[in-house]
């Protein structure tokens, strides 16, 4: 009997340690590509993200005076 409880207590915290491992949340990568219709030098990051949103991205930001378009991987 002590050994079906050990048994039984390895058992479940194995699954305890396995559900626990499940649940680290996963950062999801974001790409980037250069905007091909933004023109001009970007210092505003909402005109760029307008751009880029009509390019079929999910947001843009400037970076180096460029429109850089952004969207999850």
């Amino acid at each position: 009997m002590k050994l079906s409880l050990r048994l039984v207590s390895t058992i479940l915290l194995s699954f305890m340690l396995l559900l626990v491992a499940g649940m680290i949340p996963v950062e999801a990568r974001t790409c980037e590509s250069p905007s091909t219709k933004f023109q001009g030098v970007c210092l505003n990051a909402k005109n760029c993200a307008g751009v880029c949103t009509g390019e079929g991205f999910t947001g843009g930001q400037c970076s180096s005076l460029k429109c850089y378009c952004t969207k999850t991987c």
